[in-house]
């Protein structure tokens, strides 16, 4: 047979095609035994195995897709496992921080966060993953040429079809010359308010030392000048006592614009007396009854969080009084410190808080202008026949504390 199969190559080749069938077709044959005997389990696995491999095949090719898609975007994308660990970075991230792929993954990236944001910002997103959250947040990250930029860093959680958890997918742009532009109007917005302040105190003071010190010497004029007049009539002397009124009024009415300008007692009693003395003067003025509530309050505090303070409570209980119809006015003031939060609530007619109106009108701009210069908040909660809600909320750092103390 060797002899032969060296004299024929071609016998040869035939007979190894056909061995190559036959193995083939006994293979086959033995898997359709075997399935036959174990109910299918043999061929199912095949089968499982194939439709497994051309899943994972899909997912390596979708996820192909996507990284080249994220490469070519404007903006800064990261993905994470499950084990809150960092597993991809696009090309723009990369470019940013100027680090490699290598550098950045797990928590290769953190090196990048500026030291005083990254407590806060690994705070946020472990908070926000264990509860498979949406989040955002903001944080200083290293340029690749040593600038920390602020970041605005939008993470959300990744799901399969079925629910599964893959981890997370983020995207970030760079804030920072947002945020130059908003501290540039808010330094400008402060220097408004102070000028303001400081015009409103001159006016004040004008009034209260020359304007109304003169019409107490008009009032004093005209009493001493009937006393001295014996012969006026009767209707001389109303006439003249009318006229001493009017000039009591005038003076009270110039106190009264004096102390609403700039009220001094502020300076003098500070923050607690100021306002509790105005609660008491408007109820009395206009029969509302304001119950004014204060709890820890620091005794000292930054003169800018006092004025502003005031001017909220004042301005709150102007539109009260204008706009609400209510009897009865509730304000409280509570701090740390480190913050200090005042409400102010009424069960009055309430307004639209979205109309056009209430956003250009009730003195709502000023009050956030007010708390623009210090970084503070306000939340105003009303609706129509239930009452209105004003919060305004000021932090402070302990620096401005040591320095108004």
């Amino acid at each position: 047979m060797k002899c032969g199969a060296n004299r024929h190559p071609s016998n040869r080749s035939s007979l190894n095609s056909t061995f190559r069938s036959v193995l083939v077709g006994c293979a086959v044959g033995t898997l359709c035994y075997l399935a036959g005997r174990r109910a299918g389990k043999v061929l199912g696995s095949i089968v499982d195995t194939t439709e497994r491999k051309r899943v994972d095949q899909a997912l390596i090719e979708s996820e192909e897709r996507f990284q080249s898609v994220a490469n070519q975007a404007p903006v800064l994308i990261w993905m994470s496992d499950p084990d809150k660990l960092c597993t991809f970075f696009n090309q723009g991230w990369r470019d940013f921080t100027g680090r490699t792929m290598d550098q950045e993954l797990g928590e290769g990236w953190t090196s990048g966060v500026h030291p005083g944001d990254l407590n806060r910002c690994l705070g946020t997103y472990s908070s926000a993953f264990d509860a498979r959250a949406d989040f955002k947040m903001e944080y200083r990250l290293r340029r690749f040429d040593g600038e920390y930029r602020w970041i605005l860093d939008y993470g959300a959680p990744r799901l399969d079809p079925d629910g599964t958890f893959r981890g997370y997918i983020g995207s970030c742009i760079d804030i920072t010359d947002r945020k130059s532009a908003e501290e540039s109007l808010r330094e400008l917005s402060g220097r408004l308010i102070a000028t303001q302040e400081e015009e409103r105190t001159r006016i004040a003071r004008e009034l209260h030392d020359d304007i109304s010190q003169r019409l107490a010497l008009i009032e004093i004029g005209l009493e001493q000048f009937g006393q001295a007049t014996p012969g006026l009539s009767l209707e001389a002397t109303k006439e003249l006592q009318k006229i001493v009124h009017a000039a009591s009024d005038v003076s009270s009415d110039v106190h009264n614009l004096s102390h609403q300008l700039h009220p001094s007692k502020l300076d003098t009693l500070g923050l607690i007396a100021t306002i509790n003395s105005y609660c008491m003067e408007l109820s009395g003025q206009h029969g509302l009854e304001v119950h004014f509530l204060h709890h820890n309050v620091p005794q000292q505090l930054p003169k800018d969080v006092t004025l502003c303070l005031y001017r909220i409570v004042q301005e709150a209980l102007r539109n009260a009084v204008k706009h609400s119809g209510c009897e009865e006015v509730t304000v409280e003031l509570w701090g740390n410190s480190s913050a200090i939060d005042v409400h102010i609530s009424d069960s009055g007619k309430g307004f639209d808080v979205d109309s056009l109106k209430a956003r250009a009108g009730l003195g709502l701009l000023s009050m956030k202008e007010r708390l623009r210069p210090l970084g503070g908040e306000l939340n105003i909660k009303s609706q129509l026949n239930n009452g209105t809600t004003i919060k305004a909320h000021i932090p402070f750092s302990k620096a401005a504390m040591k320095a108004s103390a």
